[in-house]
């Protein structure tokens, strides 16, 4: 049987919440046929207590009666790093103390060819003794008498893993030289590491002023010849066509006696235009337009509406001929589509001022207005600009479709 011990003097002597505890239970896991009831009057603590620490001390021992706070993490296994890793993080420690965790990995890496991670060689680099400020077999940048060979080092240092800053601090030279090498030796490789002349690359001008009196006085002669033509009669193949062009367009600038030269004149502020839209459908433009090529013989016809405020193709549709049916089918389109606008401009075509189309614009109230193109009023239409587009990008589109349907749908 256990010594009367009295449990209030243990208490004292118990600096620490686990061996108190174990005091609590010992009568218990150690001698049988105790119960936690008389075991909690006589320590004066809840029996639930004791009943949680002893099943606990039964289910994982010591550790069960540890804070519920504190977290017992198993031993790690200690990665057993080459000595080679470990000599050449000293090397570098003594080479350079401003190098980088993940910089000094990369060159290990390059170096010794064994992968270490930064927080490894953060503890190599702390745990390695100081040593004396080292440096390279080729000392600095400055101390070389052959610069070649200063160049080679940067290049060397570079591959090895060191990034241009490191490079920079350590050689004692600024980092746009570093890249400046480095860029050098990329694009010529060892070649580009030798001094360069500095003399000019560009060839030698030959825009003087005896050629351009030269092509001035043919000008003279032959006002309306070309770039192309004046090279020919100048004769010589020292020159090129561009450079001919560019002397007459100076030359144009220069003598006034140059014949069809343009006077430059003061810019003047354009005019408003008299249909410009200020809301969506006010003005609805529509005009038709005779394309380059031939579908089987035939030139068809695009006829498109457009809108005024957007300047968006509201419908539009491809025809033999410019007729009143055609007109009336995009303006239905349209007006299926977006409802009916407020005013209507076209020329002055046999499609447009066709009774039929008159009438069916009275009867959806709408404005129909007629510009007359042979009077100087084609600006007027909007249409005509989006048709220069037309002719300039999809007509060669367009002649690669010979069937009517896949016209249209191309269209």
């Amino acid at each position: 049987m256990e010594p009367p011990c009295d449990f209030a003097q243990l208490q004292l002597r118990c600096v620490d919440q686990i061996p108190w505890r174990y005091e609590l239970i010992r009568p218990l896991v150690l001698f049988e046929g105790g119960t936690a009831t008389p075991r909690a009057q006589e320590t004066h603590t809840h029996p639930q207590t004791v009943r949680k620490l002893t099943r606990h001390f039964a289910q994982q021992g010591l550790l069960g009666l540890l804070p519920n706070n504190l977290d017992v993490m198993p031993p790690r296994r200690v990665r057993q790093v080459p000595e080679a890793v470990v000599e050449e993080i000293a090397r570098l420690k003594a080479l350079s103390t401003g190098l980088h965790d993940r910089e000094v990995a990369r060159i290990v890496l390059y170096k010794v060819g064994y992968r270490v991670d930064d927080k490894t060689v953060k503890a190599l680099w702390q745990q390695s003794p100081p040593a004396a400020q080292g440096e390279l077999a080729l000392g600095d940048d400055h101390s070389h008498p052959d610069p070649y060979y200063a160049r080679v080092e940067v290049i060397k240092l570079y591959y090895q893993g060191w990034n241009k800053r490191s490079i920079s601090r350590f050689l004692h030279i600024s980092p746009s030289t570093v890249y400046l090498w480095i860029t050098r030796f990329e694009a010529e490789h060892f070649a580009g590491l030798v001094d360069h002349s500095r003399a000019p690359q560009a060839p030698a001008r030959k825009v003087w002023l005896p050629l351009m009196l030269d092509v001035y006085h043919l000008q003279k002669r032959h006002p309306d010849a070309g770039e192309f033509r004046i090279w020919s009669l100048l004769g010589n193949p020292e020159v090129s066509v561009r450079t001919v062009g560019r002397i007459m367009a100076l030359n144009r600038q220069i003598y006034e006696d140059i014949p069809h030269v343009r006077k430059p004149r003061a810019a003047q502020d354009p005019a408003p235009h008299p249909y410009k839209a200020t809301a969506p459908h006010e003005y609805w433009f529509i005009d038709g337009r005779k394309m380059d090529f031939a579908l089987d013989g035939v030139k068809w016809w695009s006829i498109i509406m457009l809108d005024g405020y957007s300047r968006t193709m509201l419908a539009g549709a491809v025809a033999p001929s410019e007729a009143s049916w055609v007109a009336l089918m995009v303006l239905y389109t349209a007006c299926l589509r977006y409802g009916a606008p407020q005013t209507v401009i076209s020329d002055s075509g046999g499609a447009y001022i066709a009774d039929d189309f008159e009438a069916v614009c009275q009867r959806l109230q709408i404005h129909h207005e007629r510009i007359v193109s042979t009077q100087g009023e084609s600006y007027k239409n909007l249409m005509e600009t989006h048709f220069n587009i037309q002719r300039r990008l999809f007509d060669d589109q367009c002649s690669l479709t010979p069937p009517p349907a896949e016209f249209a749908q191309v269209h």
